[in-house]
């Protein structure tokens, strides 16, 4: 059995869904494992993963709204507003989807359906620079 690790920054624009499968998959292919289960980490608290469908845009137009109501910049229901009013809806929106994602790896490729990517799920307004993490252990 063996482990590789390996950090991922992106750079985000602007709130709203990145897709990183394709910097994912190369990766794990250049570390030639043929079976194994790749861990994907997310270091941050108003950021997420999903894996979602990556053929239709209309997707993930729809789930950014879809958050935008339910976790709406509205800075007299929050509390926390340290850093500006999209601070405290970014951690609701994180806590309403994931920070990590467990992915089968077989023949040395991630296993994903015909639709599905990877996306990095940035929850705050301006630019940041995101780290995922990339662990995979396999043989």
């Amino acid at each position: 059995m063996r482990q590789f690790t390996h950090v991922v920054s992106i750079r985000t624009s602007r709130r709203g869904l990145v897709e990183i499968t394709r910097e994912i998959r190369s990766w794990v292919a250049a570390q030639q494992v043929s079976t194994g289960l790749l861990t994907v980490f997310c270091r941050h608290t108003s950021a997420s993963l999903l894996i979602q469908e990556n053929a239709a845009k209309e997707v993930r137009t729809d789930l950014e709204a879809f958050f935008e109501q339910i976790a709406p910049e509205d800075p007299s229901r929050y509390a926390h507003d340290d850093e500006g009013p999209d601070d405290m809806p970014a951690h609701l929106r994180t806590a309403l989807t994931q920070v990590q994602l467990s992915i089968p790896v077989m023949d040395g490729q991630i296993v994903l359906g015909t639709w599905q990517g990877i996306y990095l799920f940035e929850h705050r307004q301006r630019p940041h620079q995101r780290e995922v993490v990339l662990h995979l252990l396999g043989e």
